[in-house]
């Protein structure tokens, strides 16, 4: 274990913030990381600027330690090649390197997670809730010198990302660098990664009879909200009463979709008619599922449909929290893979989290608040970069599963979590119309305060 002076002072201040440290040292060892890239492109004897440098490198970016690829690299020592180099390579790197990254360390903190017993229990006993969303990435500035004469706003791409609902872990992630490509063609590749009881919820746009015939046919699972245009059935039962969700009283009836080949799949077919519309007006919400009647009844349907929300929060830790979004790097591959780097600091906080969850409970890792925690990191990172000398650190890199998860622990016990707590917010209130001093431009506000008091 990390037996310094140094890092027990670390410890005593700011305990989650060295976790966090010691997470990412465990999930980018960098000779794994090497040896992952080059089966990707192949070796090369000359190659100088090794990946996980560039991971190290950029890593510090996405977190927000430091605000630039520029500035992250002026504060590195021994770079062995110039920062021309680095961009040149950051804007080579092929996607298949972002989704192998994403995924091997998903899987190796997915192992740390399971021996901390941090997992959420899942609503489904026995089956493994996945949900699947869309994000498409914001324009980028016109930096590179295709884009400088560009009126229109310059996509750099877009991805499908897999949550893990028990871990917290983004455990996939499926990038195209075609930003206008319809989300749909990137879901032959989704299907390759179906397993049995997997549980696939996702919206909508997602709905179609080949997606949902490959999940079956893997003997996975779904549950998809049906979109108006992009399923064929030929028979239908009668509607039935199901009962009453929060929101609404439920109907459901069995369909038969028409698969590859003519093949039929029988699905469910549960509508939501709601107690009140949608901000889009919509007065009845129809969710599509292979799952057997007892293993979820519709009002369970309903709820996990309702759950794929909490790939929200994971998007927006990713865009508020971290620096998900480069928009100084123009070129795609560049800024897919400060994406995909994005994602694994996501799962090294979920990490942590678990971490509370086993040592502290599910109500207080639900209170630690992503943004305090990624402040004290930033906060802290520069210093324990300067106090503790790297090769403290590396052997973390060889610790095992269930090492890293008695260390975590440990950590854990010393965190005050008060310090960490989400703030709660109370009832919105409506805007105000603005109707005072509506023809002047500006008002100096000491004195509209002076004139309120007198």
């Amino acid at each position: 274990m990390l037996l310094d002076p140094i890092v027990e002072r670390f410890l005593d201040r700011a305990p989650l913030a060295v976790g966090v440290r010691g997470v990412l040292e465990y999930a980018l060892a960098p000779e794994p990381l090497d040896d992952l890239f080059e089966q990707i492109v192949g070796t090369r004897e000359d190659r100088q600027l090794l990946f996980s440098t560039c991971v190290d490198l950029l890593a510090t970016v996405v977190c927000r330690i430091n605000r630039s690829v520029n500035t992250a690299y002026r504060a590195t020592e021994d770079m062995p090649v110039t920062v021309a180099a680095v961009y040149r390579r950051l804007q080579r790197i092929p996607i298949e390197a972002g989704q192998a990254l994403v995924r091997r360390t998903a899987q190796r903190l997915g192992a740390v997670i399971q021996e901390l017993a941090g997992a959420k229990a899942g609503p489904l006993p026995g089956y493994r809730l996945k949900v699947l969303d869309g994000n498409h990435l914001a324009r980028t500035q016109r930096r590179i010198k295709p884009l400088r004469d560009v009126a229109a706003g310059p996509l750099p791409g877009q991805s499908l990302v897999v949550l893990d609902w028990a871990s917290g872990l983004a455990s996939d992630v499926f990038l195209c660098e075609d930003a206008h490509a319809q989300e749909r063609s990137l879901l032959g590749a989704v299907l390759e990664t179906v397993q049995a009881h997997d549980v696939w919820v996702a919206d909508r746009n997602f709905c179609t009879t080949g997606f949902l015939s490959g999940v079956a046919g893997r003997q996975g699972f779904f549950v998809i909200r049906r979109h108006g245009s992009t399923l064929s059935w030929e028979e239908e039962s009668p509607w039935v009463v199901a009962g009453r969700a929060d929101t609404g009283a439920l109907e459901e009836q069995t369909i038969e979709l028409i698969g590859p080949g003519e093949s039929a799949l029988p699905v469910r077919r549960i509508r939501l008619t709601l107690d009140q519309p949608t901000r889009d007006g919509e007065r009845a919400i129809e969710v599509l599922t292979n799952l057997p009647p007892g293993v979820a009844d519709a009002a369970r349907v309903v709820q996990l449909y309702r759950d794929r929300w909490t790939v929200e929060g994971l998007f927006l830790r990713l865009t508020t929290v971290l620096a998900c979004e480069v928009n100084t790097l123009g070129y795609p591959p560049a800024t897919l893979f400060a994406f995909s780097l994005a994602l694994v600091a996501s799962n090294v906080q979920a990490t942590v989290l678990a971490a509370v969850r086993s040592e502290r409970g599910s109500a207080a890792a639900e209170g630690v608040s992503d943004y305090y925690l990624s402040a004290e990191l930033t906060r802290t990172a520069e210093g324990l970069a300067i106090a503790v000398p790297a090769v403290l650190w590396s052997p973390i890199a060889e610790w095992s599963a269930k090492a890293m998860a008695v260390w975590l622990r440990s950590v854990v016990r010393r965190a005050k979590l008060e310090r960490y707590q989400k703030a709660v917010r109370g009832p919105k209130k409506p805007k105000p119309r603005r109707t005072r001093f509506a023809k002047k431009k500006h008002i100096a506000t000491a004195r509209l305060l002076r004139d309120e008091r007198t």
